[in-house]
């Protein structure tokens, strides 16, 4: 089988051509939006590890504050449900883009953040679980944890703000549109009286 020169020519100006686009395209930002995506998508999967190494401290914290307090059923109760919200209430990767499910979520997270501070405040009156072994390896456990939070919620709104960012301006957002068909993510927003540090006394 022959192939005349003028055939061989032209495939080879359209590989050519392909490649140039490639490039153009490359060059403009076209796999911007997607790289984003996924570096706001695995900085939320670890504001979600964070989450749950702190829910799986609780129950701990819990049984040792009942051994020595077991009257505060109120305050103990209160956490326990709080955890068992803030653990029913899902948003993963795929819906971090529902702002009414992200809502409930960072809703629920508060609630748990809210309860572990009064029960913390309540151990204040019990020195005896102030000096234990065990809760002051749970206390440092715990304290660790929430800084580890603090550090995956701050990357995670830094991803999903550079993302947001492409993806509604100029080119980013022709890429978005085109391809990707990429939504805006939603990020955290500061609780009332964020502003101020809270007073938690160990």
């Amino acid at each position: 089988m022959s192939f005349s020169f003028p055939m061989i020519a032209r495939r080879s100006v359209a590989i050519a051509a392909l490649a140039l686009l490639g490039a153009v395209l490359a060059a403009c930002g076209v796999n911007n939006v997607p790289t984003l995506e996924e570096r706001a998508k695995a900085s939320w999967g670890e504001v979600q590890n964070q989450y749950q190494r702190r829910a799986d401290l609780i129950p701990n914290l819990v049984e040792t504050v009942k051994g020595f307090a077991a009257q505060e059923r109120e305050v103990l109760t209160a956490v326990i449900e709080a955890r068992a919200k803030a653990s029913q209430v899902k948003v993963d990767a795929s819906t971090i883009t529902d702002p009414a499910r992200f809502k409930e979520f960072q809703d629920a997270q508060n609630q748990l953040s809210g309860a572990l501070g009064r029960l913390l405040v309540t151990v204040e009156r019990y020195p005896d679980i102030k000096s234990n072994q065990n809760f002051l390896a749970l206390q440092s456990q715990l304290e660790g944890t929430e800084n580890r939070v603090a550090v995956a919620r701050r990357d995670y709104i830094q991803a999903v703000q550079a993302f947001n960012t492409e993806i509604r301006t100029f080119p980013g957002v022709i890429w978005a549109r085109l391809f990707w068909g990429a939504k805006a993510m939603e990020s955290f927003t500061a609780t009332t009286g964020a502003e101020r540090p809270p007073a938690v006394k160990f």
